[in-house]
């Protein structure tokens, strides 16, 4: 089966974030990706806390929310709007993340399978690197509407307003980011001390599960991941795009399993 999907992130001419990150890997993996650009720069820019070397000049284009709106409409028009997962990150406007959430719902409506994966880029490391006041609208409006979302810790403790001490608080943490709308949290990358040593970094997933009959259940996963003495930019982007992809393989498998059954 063809999977689509549109990816609405930030692009880069030198450098791999955002688009740059995100879609080649997915059409590597067999996904048709329709790439919304928010805004493009010439060169990678990290946040100061990030401790990489940044370049000195920023140059390009931001989309506004009309400018979206225009696209999209275009593609309705040519009647290529049918959309299997939407996936976005980085975007610096809060209008522009409002139109956002106005064209997941109308795909939602004409697709209820659609599948909307969201990275809540606001921040990490104690500090935001967007404008404060796109934090209400994915607390909102953005994570309400999402069925998947990957903050980092920092993140996941903004949009919730609770610290994460332990492996606890980061349970009660996905269980309220899970209230809010998501049925798949995953905190991608934790201050919690590795069981395996520090050169490895803690990440957690939460998945809920609504049963026929009504009642949830919850799945938690813990996973260490190796650390690298190196600095890189993107892996964000990419995590997301990859837990996009993984998702579809484990319900292909098993929708494969249901026909076979039957």
């Amino acid at each position: 089966m063809e999977c689509r999907v549109l990816s609405i992130q930030s692009h880069v001419v030198r450098g791999y974030v955002g688009n740059k990150s995100a879609s080649f890997p997915l059409q590597v993996l067999g996904f048709e990706v329709d790439s919304i650009n928010q805004c493009s720069s010439p060169t990678t820019l990290q946040p100061a806390s990030s401790g990489a070397p940044c370049y000195s000049h920023w140059k390009g284009q931001v989309l506004t929310a009309d400018e979206l709106h225009v696209l999209y409409e275009g593609i309705k028009l040519n009647n290529v709007h049918q959309y299997d997962y939407v996936l976005t990150g980085y975007t610096r406007d809060t209008s522009f993340l409002e139109m956002v959430v106005d064209i997941v719902q109308e795909l939602k409506r004409a697709n209820p399978n659609l599948v909307y994966v969201c990275d809540p880029v606001l921040g990490d490391h104690g500090s935001m690197y967007v404008p404060q006041n796109l934090y209400p609208v994915y607390k909102n409006k953005v994570v309400p509407v999402a069925d998947i979302i990957t903050p980092n810790q920092f993140e996941a403790e903004l949009l919730t307003g609770k610290t994460i001490s332990s492996q606890k608080d980061a349970v009660e943490v996905m269980d309220l980011l899970h209230a809010m709308g998501p049925d798949t949290v995953v905190i991608t990358s934790s201050d919690l001390p590795p069981r395996l040593g520090d050169r490895f970094l803690v990440s957690l997933g939460s998945q809920r599960h609504v049963h026929p009959d009504g009642s949830r259940t919850t799945e938690r996963v813990r996973i260490e991941v190796p650390k690298v003495d190196a600095v890189f930019v993107g892996t964000g982007d990419l995590f997301a795009a990859m837990l996009l992809a993984w998702t579809t393989t484990i319900l292909m498998t098993l929708r494969y399993e249901h026909f076979s059954n039957n």
